[in-house]
Parts: C-alpha cells; structure tokens; sequence
C-alpha cells in the first residue's frame, strides 16, 4: 500500500502555522483540534520544519514558561524529513522507526505540501492490511481443504 491510499482515508488537510507563530498558540491549535504535530511555513509558505508535542516539551523544560511566548521557530525541527504520495507505507514505517519521529509530510509529483501522515494512521493501515490478509488466508484453506 502507498502514502497515497492513507491520505485518500483521512483526508489531505494540513494545518500549518508560520515560523512567527508563538509557542502557546501552537499548543493551542494542536490541542484544539487533537493532533500531534504542526508543519511551519516560511513567509513564503514553504516548508521550514515541523512542531509536534515533543518539541513543545522539550522547549518547556529548557526555557520554562518563557518558551511560550517565543516563535515556533526557536523549537521546531527544520527540514523534517518528507515523503512523496507513491512512497510505501513500509518504507515510512522504517523512516519513522530509524528516526524516531511520528509524523512525515507528504509532498505531491510537483514537491507541493499535500499532506501529513502519522505514525497512529500506518500502524491502522498496516493493521487493516493483516486482518484482511488473515481473511483470505482463511478463506483459501477453507476451499482448498
């Protein structure tokens, strides 16, 4: 299966703050709408890095309750590592395992920002995979016994 059939489930909505944006609304937004993780724009809105939970923890227990008031910037991961549509859900499983992180953009063919995936969406997927994979193993011991 492909990063595309994920998005195709779950919709290609991205929901993206600028590097300007403080700490606190970014926590704010990722709590409001129960995510984990938000993608930075640039003021051109390009691709700067990623702000997800961790980070905001990690922020917290360096600088305190300053941290909040600061840029999204001062704490994201710059240049996260991406994926493109047609990528297999395996080979960003083990992106996501070696790196140690739980969310990828996705970019489209043209390297346009068309969605995230996360690591909760290819542990459902891998999981429909087997059930389905299980019912058809079942299926042919049972028409062939």
């Amino acid at each position: 299966m492909q990063v595309r059939h994920i998005l195709q489930g779950k919709g290609r909505d991205v929901i993206a703050v600028t590097t300007g944006t403080s700490l606190i609304d970014a926590a704010r937004i990722l709590s409001e709408r129960r995510i984990g993780a938000l993608i930075v724009r640039d003021g051109a809105g390009a691709l700067a890095g990623i702000i997800s939970e961790r980070d905001l923890v990690h922020a917290l227990a360096r600088k305190g309750a300053a941290a909040l008031d600061q840029p999204v910037s001062a704490f994201m991961t710059p240049g996260p590592a991406t994926c493109v549509e047609s990528d297999s859900v395996e080979t960003i499983m083990e992106v996501m395992t070696h790196g140690r992180f739980r969310h990828v953009p996705v970019l489209d063919c043209d390297e346009q920002l068309c969605g995230m995936i996360s690591i909760g969406d290819v542990v459902k997927t891998r999981i429909a995979e087997t059930v389905s994979e299980a019912a058809a193993l079942r299926d042919y011991i049972s028409a062939t016994a």
